[in-house]
């Protein structure tokens, strides 16, 4: 299975992670000894699935290791168009279409089981894109300091994961309504009202349950949805603020 790893991106200025990163590359920040996006290469070459990787939005010689082949692709300045262009080179090269990993570089705390459940979980179901929640208990369990933004669904609150498994075609064919999607990946009620007033009435009296927004997103974005719950927090826990990167931090320097 093809993997597309996310990795563009600059922290400005007014970024929390800016004194960290000092304006270079979000993925290259420094964590235990590595730049973060080689912890999340790590855990793809740990997958008993995973067999190439196209990172996106780094220089061409960035040194990064991996067992498995690696591409590397520059910034198409976009998390969606930095998505596309790694779904392009990987159909141009083989000319069909599949399911991919779609992976963010700000994961470092992702393993290669965890790379296999989420591919194993996507192939026995027909859907274009495979998008995973972690219950708010599941975080904060693992981690009770994570600070992420949660929505509730059915009685129950969920984060989103950002590992994720994509048709090639569905990445390829996405319209402005998918990326404004994804620009709004950190607010789950911005999100809900792109799809329509609706689904976010129903959202804030409490009463949006999982298939109903499986039905309406696949509806609004002319595609076939589907949202599993995840057992790892790992997959949420991603690294914008500073106490996200100090608590990372202790983890992979615990490793």
């Amino acid at each position: 299975m093809k993997a597309i790893l996310a990795a563009g991106g600059e922290a400005s200025i007014q970024d929390p992670l800016y004194p960290y990163t000092q304006g270079k590359p979000k993925a290259l920040l420094e964590m235990a000894g590595k730049p973060m996006v080689q912890w999340v290469i790590d855990a793809l070459n740990a997958s008993s699935v995973v067999d190439s990787i196209v990172v996106v939005g780094l220089p061409p010689h960035t040194p990064l290791e991996s067992r498995l082949p690696l591409r590397i692709l520059p910034d198409h300045h976009g998390m969606l168009e930095n998505f596309q262009a790694g779904a392009r080179a990987i159909y141009e090269e083989e000319r069909r279409d599949q399911m991919v990993l779609a992976v963010s570089a700000d994961i470092p705390l992702i393993r290669g089981e965890m790379v296999d459940w989420v591919a194993q979980n996507t192939q026995d179901i027909e859907a274009d894109v495979y998008y995973h929640i972690i219950e708010r208990h599941v975080m904060e369990t693992r981690f009770p300091q994570s600070k992420r933004t949660y929505l509730r669904i059915e009685g129950r609150e969920y984060c989103g994961g950002d590992l994720n498994a994509l048709r090639l075609k569905a990445v390829l064919e996405a319209d402005s309504l998918w990326n404004a999607m994804v620009q709004a990946r950190k607010n789950p009620l911005k999100q809900a009202q792109l799809i329509g007033w609706d689904i976010l009435l129903l959202l804030l009296l409490g009463r949006l349950t999982i298939p109903e927004a499986e039905r309406r997103f696949s509806r609004r974005l002319g595609l076939r949805a589907r949202a599993i719950s995840c057992p790892y927090a790992e997959l949420g826990m991603d690294v914008d603020k500073p106490v996200q990167y100090e608590l990372a931090l202790r983890e992979l320097s615990a490793r």
